[in-house]
């Protein structure tokens, strides 16, 4: 199976960090982000890894280089500025991702889910990992009802994870060009073709300088703080 880690985006919510380093390769824990994902993604058995790059993207190669100390082989699918969107990413790297399900990460996430069980079920189209709603998105993104994600329930929601399996299928026929993604989920989630699972484990949206100084702590008790270095 194939990858890929959604890293084109600008990290407005970042800023001033994102000015001059893009979101991925910011450091926790005396690395960037982003080799987290590399690293689980080798152990979960993926070899090929397609990495969107937009904002500051020239930065991203000359770090990940080929992929190969990772035990991987990464391709770069570079987008035009402002970036794609999530799905307009995803359209753009098909031909990269091939016909096969392919995993997706959201590259600004920090998490221990496990992801070598993850499958598509007969008929789906995409499965969600979810997590419980952090206190920055307390009305969450989908319900989960059963094994299936629905977009309409009112109750019961959880938050999508930026960690999923997609079905190539469920970007046929929409046109390149910049695109979100969530519609492209909701209307497969009305058809009944989107499955999903709660993670109840270690999870982090990593979007905020709050944030990824929680993270930067959790990783390395010994951090400084922000007034110590970064790395």
């Amino acid at each position: 199976m194939k990858a890929m880690i959604l890293a084109a985006g600008r990290g407005e919510r970042l800023r001033p960090m994102t000015d001059q380093c893009p979101k991925p390769l910011l450091f926790a824990g005396g690395r960037p982000l982003v080799e987290y994902h590399l690293d689980a993604l080798a152990a979960a058995g993926v070899r090929e890894v397609i990495i969107n790059l937009g904002w500051l993207g020239d930065q991203i190669p000359p770090v990940l280089g080929d992929g190969s100390r990772f035990g991987l082989t990464i391709a770069y699918s570079r987008e035009p500025w402002p970036a794609l969107e999530t799905a307009g990413g995803i359209i753009k790297a098909l031909p990269l991702l091939g016909p096969d399900p392919f995993l997706v990460v959201n590259g600004d996430i920090w998490t221990d889910a496990p992801l070598a069980d993850l499958r598509l079920s007969e008929g789906s189209l995409a499965h969600l990992v979810m997590v419980d709603n952090p206190p920055h998105h307390p009305a969450g993104d989908f319900a989960l009802k059963g094994a299936y994600l629905s977009r309409k329930a009112e109750s019961g929601r959880l938050t999508y994870a930026g960690l999923g399996i997609y079905d190539p299928g469920l970007f046929e026929g929409l046109a390149p060009g910049p695109r979100p993604l969530a519609p492209v989920l909701g209307a497969a989630m009305d058809a009944g073709r989107v499955t999903g699972h709660h993670y109840p484990g270690a999870w982090l949206d990593v979007g905020t300088p709050a944030r990824l100084e929680g993270l930067r702590r959790r990783l390395d008790p010994e951090y400084p703080g922000p007034a110590g270095p970064a790395r």
